[in-house]
């Protein structure tokens, strides 16, 4: 039997939460059945590129510098399909999907599209073009509840929305003492030392500032804790201009960006976010299958994985800052620390596998291949 042939769709291979996806999902996808193409538009973001080729996908780049450009590729990737006898294109995140959906309206080719935000995040011309086209596909998935919601109200869509949870390779994500060790060493934090960390692309709505703000004042009460934000983005020198102005400096280190978290997320005992408003975001995911505990606001998805004082603890996204109550009582009590990093990890292998969402986009692209 012959491979039905995908093809991704996306703006760009960085270390973003679609795009981590796409690396992770191929791993466990089965390629007896299945030959994954990908196609981005940003060169300098390309961070998952060399980790899918390696699990066997096809990767091409078309460059573009903006979405005006990005659909201009509109031809390239016509010819692409036709060249490579492409079965199906699954497209993420608005501005891959309103290029597809370009070409399913003349094409008629299947077509699916992931939904990862809320349809409030996006800039008003985005909301129109994607509400514009978005029955032009043949079916959508939304990443958690929160997302299918949101495009149901704003966009009254006519074509079927499935919800396909976001997942982790709890196999791939488990705490490795020895390198927590290392990052640990490499600082100069003692073993006993309570480190709060996140994972986050520098951007307005991860509010990192926040976040900044939350940890100065547990800080100010537990001098012996220190801080750990992995990533990177456009609002970097804006944070480090703030984590001076606080003057945490000396207590919270920033690595940059990491393709690969394990080693740092085995050296965090609590993963703290402050975001304004999410889709199903992957790093907390991953920060729960490493046993972390769990504090953070309760934007979108979040509240459908985080039953609060049972897998975690999350407060309201405009009540951020009483985040320092639940970090506070894990702080005194470190036993807490162990007790609620093992009750995420559970939560995430029995809910957000990376196995139960592959398995699902996987029945999505049969009955489409099977409903030519």
């Amino acid at each position: 039997m012959s491979k039905l042939k995908v093809l991704h769709i996306i703006k760009s291979l960085g270390r973003g939460g679609a795009e981590t996806l796409l690396q992770e999902t191929l791993k466990v996808h089965d390629k007896n059945l299945f030959e994954f193409h990908y196609i981005y538009f940003i060169p300098w973001k390309d961070q998952m590129v060399e980790g899918i080729k390696k699990e066997g996908g096809i990767v091409n780049r078309f460059s573009a510098k903006n979405n005006i450009t990005i659909f201009l590729k509109i031809l390239s990737v016509v010819r692409y399909i036709k060249k490579n006898d492409i079965h199906l294109v699954h497209c993420h995140l608005p501005w891959a999907g309103i290029l597809g959906r370009a070409i399913f309206k003349y094409s008629k080719i299947k077509l699916v599209y992931t939904e990862h935000n809320v349809q409030e995040r996006y800039h008003p011309i985005t909301k129109f073009f994607n509400k514009l086209t978005f029955n032009w596909q043949s079916i959508a998935i939304a990443v958690s509840e929160e997302v299918a919601n949101s495009i149901q109200q704003a966009i009254k869509p006519s074509i079927p929305i499935v919800i396909v949870n976001n997942g982790v390779n709890v196999n791939e994500f488990k705490r490795n003492e020895k390198k927590g060790i290392e990052i640990r060493n490499e600082y100069g934090i003692d073993a006993d030392c309570i480190i709060i960390g996140t994972v986050a692309v520098f951007r307005f709505q991860k509010r990192i500032k926040e976040w900044i703000t939350v940890f100065k004042k547990a800080h100010q009460s537990f001098p012996h804790i220190r801080g750990c934000i992995i990533g990177d983005g456009l609002l970097k020198a804006e944070i480090l201009s703030h984590l001076k102005e606080e003057k945490m400096e000396k207590y919270i280190f920033f690595p940059g960006l990491q393709t690969n978290v394990i080693p740092w997320l085995s050296a965090v005992d609590v993963f703290m976010m402050t975001s304004e408003f999410e889709g199903l975001p992957i790093a907390l995911l991953e920060a729960m299958s490493m046993n972390c505990a769990i504090v953070s606001t309760n934007a979108g998805g979040v509240k459908e994985v985080i039953r609060n004082g049972i897998d975690g603890f999350i407060e309201g996204v405009y009540n951020w800052e009483k985040l320092e109550d639940p970090l506070a009582y894990l702080i005194q009590n470190p036993q807490e620390i162990i007790n609620y990093g093992q009750r995420a990890r559970k939560r995430v292998e029995e809910r957000y596998s990376i196995n139960n969402m592959t398995n699902q986009i996987e029945l999505i692209y049969q009955s489409l291949s099977i409903n030519k």
